[in-house]
């Protein structure tokens, strides 16, 4: 029987069900999921097996979350000079785990940081995992449930949301290879394909229109920056009863070549098309 066979049917039980957490076996399988969370042996959304496949949300891991605020009193704690009241407890660990945080960078219990991974005084909440070798920059947040991928440089006060409720909605995913610029927003379930480079200040959202300008007509996309792509912040006019004004959009304006390696990739990302960061 694997952890999930033993964990899931408990959780899902217990969200039908709340007046099953009086129960300790059922208390133990939520708290178990969270420690296998933040363990990295469970994960709220599971990669394809093939490129470009889709991705899987594993929806009992995120209601194994909210059962955990329920179960979970407010509490304070106490980090040096630092005083904080919640309910859930700080990540620990870090030296053993081979991950570099920066004071006041701050992971909360419940996430998974792979080895190789900088946080600096950023925050990555609960249910989120960040993969090897990225580095979430100064003020950058991580919300809950989001999956960042290796090798990503999320710039400083990127807004990476978190999204936890309804269970059965996919958390925004950030491949491997991405670079996020400096202000940044991705959210509502926004997917980001592998080494995509999104310029400073691009709001991402499930509504926003993505449009590649680079061929003979624009091409929209929405919900997901297909892999590669150099995105910028761009305005579209749109037509409204007081008359035609300037709505956000997204630009994708060109690919990363996937003849060169990531870093010298994106550093010719940045000059040939331009891209603030």
């Amino acid at each position: 029987m694997t952890l999930e066979d033993e964990l899931r049917p408990r959780v899902q039980a217990a969200f039908a069900d709340r007046a099953l957490l009086a129960d300790p076996v059922h208390r133990q399988a939520v708290e178990g999921t969270i420690a296998a969370l933040d363990r990295g042996e469970l994960r709220v959304a599971t990669p394809p097996r093939i490129e470009d496949g889709a991705w899987t949300t594993n929806a009992w891991v995120k209601e194994a979350i909210l059962l955990f605020f329920a179960l979970r009193k407010v509490e304070k704690t106490e980090v040096g000079p630092f005083e904080f009241h919640d309910k859930i407890p700080l990540k620990r660990g870090f030296d053993t785990d081979g991950v570099r945080v920066v004071p006041p960078g701050v992971a909360r219990y419940g996430s998974f940081l792979e080895p190789g991974v900088i946080l600096m005084p950023g925050y990555v909440n609960i249910g989120a995992r960040v993969g090897a070798g990225t580095m979430v920059d100064t003020w950058a947040t991580v919300g809950s449930c989001a999956q960042v991928g290796r090798d990503c440089h999320l710039a400083g006060g990127v807004g990476v949301g978190g999204v936890l409720e309804p269970p059965s909605a996919q958390p925004v995913i950030i491949e491997d290879g991405v670079f996020v610029g400096s202000r940044a927003v991705i959210v509502e379930g926004m997917r980001v394909g592998r080494e995509a480079v999104i310029g400073a200040g691009v709001v991402l959202t499930s509504s926003t229109v993505i449009l590649d300008v680079t061929g003979p007509a624009p091409v929209e996309h929405r919900g997901q920056v297909p892999a590669r792509s150099v995105v910028i912040p761009g305005v579209r006019a749109k037509k409204f009863p007081a008359g035609e004004f300037g709505v956000p959009c997204a630009l994708i304006i060109g690919l990363r070549t996937s003849t060169t390696d990531r870093k010298v990739s994106l550093n010719r990302a940045l000059r040939d098309f331009g891209v603030p960061v």
